[in-house]
């Protein structure tokens, strides 16, 4: 007998965004991460490039998983027009958190879900967080707990720069990489129903 496509896929190797779905009551079958070109196009904006490449995570792993459920996310921190980027080392973290220093910053998380019959729907979820201005203590602290590197921006609100944020409009679900409103209404909105 033949086995069964996976009834829902998550696209993520984010174990955060594996821990949000939970929350809800989601669990996915599989998890599968798509491994996609994150550079930033010609002259786009970080609200397309968050919505491109939640899509692309999503096809891609559609592609190798078809006849279910596919979500997928993607999360960009901005400075004006500027996209930080995915922090890979201290000096990057570091870098992050002093431009991040004493102002506000968007993150914005594009949502992709997709049904088995190829129907999409697709959210952008956009969230405005303000940073105290921080110590050059502070940011040493924050790299000797090497929270930062992998994560947009060079911090993870979830984690020790909680402390850091003085204002947070938006969803704090989304800031940590997952809108659970948006991903849980995209699914229903598709025909997913919790098992």
């Amino acid at each position: 007998m033949p086995s069964q496509p996976p009834r829902l896929v998550l696209a993520s190797a984010s174990p955060r965004r594996l821990e949000l779905l939970r929350q809800i009551g989601i669990e996915p079958d599989a998890v599968d991460a798509a491994e996609v070109d994150e550079t930033p196009q010609n002259d786009e904006t970080p609200r397309r490039l968050a919505q491109r490449l939640a899509a692309q995570k999503a096809s891609a792993v559609a592609a190798r998983r078809p006849g279910g459920f596919v979500l997928a996310a993607d999360t960009v921190v901005a400075l004006g027009r500027r996209v930080l980027p995915k922090a890979e080392s201290a000096d990057e973290v570091a870098d992050c958190l002093r431009l991040l220093s004493g102002r506000a910053h968007r993150v914005l998380t594009g949502v992709c879900a997709l049904a088995p019959d190829g129907r999409r729907a697709q959210r952008l979820v956009e969230s405005r967080v303000s940073f105290k201005r921080l110590t050059r203590g502070e940011i040493e602290s924050y790299l000797a707990a090497g929270e930062g590197v992998g994560k947009a921006g060079g911090y993870a609100i979830q984690g020790r720069a909680g402390a850091f944020v003085t204002a947070l409009q938006g969803s704090y679900s989304g800031v940590v990489g997952l809108p659970l409103y948006e991903a849980g209404a995209l699914l229903g909105g598709l025909g997913y129903r919790k098992p």
